[in-house]
């Protein structure tokens, strides 16, 4: 299926990775409609990131994934839905479980209904690679089992079988995204990047962390981008779950080590208690296995790690001002 021309809803478009899809959708010629969670201040969160003229092409619509009725509004004559609309920080779930669950199940039961009854032509549904939990065996391969060690997890492995259950109950031509640990400009102090990179960049002689030893596949947005696409383009996907992922692991620890070497600041990391997950619920080390869609429709991922943090560093350097490195984001 070529995108191009095609009535395409990104759901949580307004947010990191959601804003970077809406953008290459647009660029690829698709009729965007972004769904935002609605705001009094009508605030588009990082689709006002994007070129004035791509946005300008992006049709928003207000609304929250938990009310059907705005679902199903939204989802009305499209063709294509991405969907990433989702609760994601995992501190968070540990404090709002029941949110987690509004959000992350019934809203994607939400979208997966109304998508039914609008007969859309292809959907991909976001999953995480969080719902492998640590790793039995690496790299992971999409058969991995499935372990809910946070209640994110938890809440995105419930999605993830609502999705596969609307392919083999209804044919629901649906397929899974499970992207690993996407990183880049425009993702929040939530996650391990950031947080280092807008410390060491606003002086900070000490970068707190939480622990240090946990193995993560970092993939570039734009390369987590592109797996949602070609997912989308594929027919053969329908159905399919596919890890996205660079099929390369690093400490956090080294990661942030490397950040300071491309930052040039000298501070020292340090492991702060309040950041550190209970210990069973810590995911050790995840490792990407992306051979499933490599084989099926070329899945390549062309950023290095180095490429991709030198990015990011100039985005929150030109942006510091939106980050608040002397608290911790949950």
């Amino acid at each position: 299926m070529d995108l191009k021309g095609k009535k395409v809803l990104v759901t949580g478009g307004e947010g990191f990775v959601g804003s970077h899809l809406v953008e290459e959708l647009v660029r690829r010629g698709a009729k965007v409609t972004a769904f935002v969670l609605y705001n009094s201040q009508n605030k588009l969160a990082n689709l006002d990131f994007l070129p004035k003229d791509i946005l300008a092409q992006v049709k928003i619509f207000s609304g929250d994934i938990v009310d059907f009725g705005a679902v199903k509004e939204a989802v009305k004559g499209q063709e294509v839905v991405f969907h990433l609309a989702a609760l994601i920080a995992i501190p968070y779930s540990y404090l709002a479980p029941e949110a987690y669950v509004m959000t992350n199940v019934l809203g994607t039961l939400h979208v997966l209904q109304a998508c039914r009854e609008h007969g859309v032509k292809k959907i991909v549904h976001t999953s995480t690679s969080e719902t492998y939990g640590t790793a039995l065996y690496t790299p992971i391969d999409e058969k991995h089992p499935l372990q809910a060690q946070s209640p994110y997890s938890a809440t995105k492995i419930g999605a993830d079988k609502l999705a596969e259950s609307f392919y083999c109950s209804f044919n629901l031509p649906v397929a899974t995204i499970r992207p690993f640990n996407t990183y880049g400009p425009r993702q929040s102090a939530r996650a391990v990047i950031p947080t280092v990179i807008c410390q060491a960049l606003a002086g900070k002689a000490e970068i707190k962390l939480g622990s240090l030893s946990p193995v993560r596949d970092m993939n570039y947005v734009k390369d987590s981008v592109l797996g949602y696409i070609q997912i989308a383009e594929s027919e053969a996907a329908v159905g399919e779950v596919f890890n996205i992922g660079s099929g390369q692991g690093i400490t956090i620890g080294d990661l942030a080590k490397k950040i300071l070497e491309l930052t040039g600041s000298q501070a020292k990391i340090i492991s702060d208690e309040v950041r550190i997950r209970p210990e069973k619920s810590e995911v050790k080390q995840l490792l990407c296995d992306y051979t499933k869609a490599k084989n099926l429709f070329g899945y390549q991922p062309r950023y290095s790690l180095e490429s991709g943090l030198k990015e990011t560093i100039e985005f929150v350097r030109e942006n510091l001002n939106i980050y608040r490195p002397e608290e911790y984001t949950i």
